[in-house]
């Protein structure tokens, strides 16, 4: 499998700035034409440094944020001021800071019951994107761990399969091991998918993910493969080391 978009950065402030940019060109772009701009979020810590750039003063006037519909790609099943919650560090860091009003932040229930977490934000996301058959999200940010995973879609699990559920509820080997993750045709049908991936650790995994055999099972990120939409990585110089990159590919 060959990346489309691949982006060497010397390290993760410059992915997260870089990040923070793209970002904000695609929902001023997004906003000049439509009435809304909708953005799934990623948790991890090189979202969270994205997160923080978007939270600085100056940030608040190159957006329309009144306009921005955020959503999350995975969530682990805790209450929303669990530590180990995605939707807490984004507020943390960005939201309770952030001119976007309340309605516009369509968290995961993760203090429900996974099976009925996972029913619940399907239903969300159904009655917001009527009548489309998928939800057509402007971007969805998405990380990739040492294993190969994005999201919640683990090695090996059931949720790789899935072909008509827009979310799902996992079972995982993590801290958290309830997970609720969009599916691999609820995140391919978004009109951009960019991978944030920074640290030495991920270098060797990530070189499997873009330049290996295409084996998804194993390695799930090789997954998204936005089926109308651009997929962009955005990579720091420990994680892109061993990437096969040609003089255009560098920023």
């Amino acid at each position: 499998m060959e990346p489309r978009d691949v982006r060497l950065y010397p390290d993760a402030e410059a992915v997260a700035e870089a990040a923070a940019d793209y970002l904000i060109a695609l929902a001023s772009d997004a906003l000049a034409h439509r009435d809304r701009f909708c953005l799934a979020l990623s948790g991890g810590s090189t979202p969270k440094a994205l997160y923080a750039r978007l939270a600085r003063p100056e940030e608040a006037g190159r957006v329309d944020w009144s306009r921005v519909h955020l959503f999350w790609g995975d969530e682990r099943c805790v209450p929303p001021d669990h530590p180990e919650s995605n939707y807490r560090m984004a507020w943390d860091v960005w939201l309770r800071h952030a001119a976007i009003p309340a309605e516009n932040i369509h968290r995961v229930q993760g203090e429900l019951p996974p099976p009925d977490a996972a029913a619940d934000y399907e239903r969300e996301l159904r009655a917001f994107f009527v009548p489309e058959s998928l939800p057509r999200f402007d971007l969805v940010l998405l990380g990739m761990g040492e294993d190969g995973h994005t999201a919640s879609l683990f090695p090996e699990s059931p949720a790789l399969h899935e072909h008509h559920q827009w979310v799902m509820a996992v079972e995982t080997r993590q801290s958290v091991p309830w997970r609720v993750t969009l599916t691999p045709p609820a995140i391919n049908a978004a009109a951009h998918v960019l991978f944030l991936v920074t640290g030495a650790a991920k270098a060797e995994r990530l070189q499997e993910v873009l330049h290996g055999p295409h084996e998804p099972e194993r390695l799930p990120a090789q997954i998204i493969q936005p089926t109308s939409g651009s997929l962009t990585w955005m990579v720091d110089a420990a994680a892109g080391s061993l990437l096969y990159f040609t003089s255009d590919t560098l920023p």
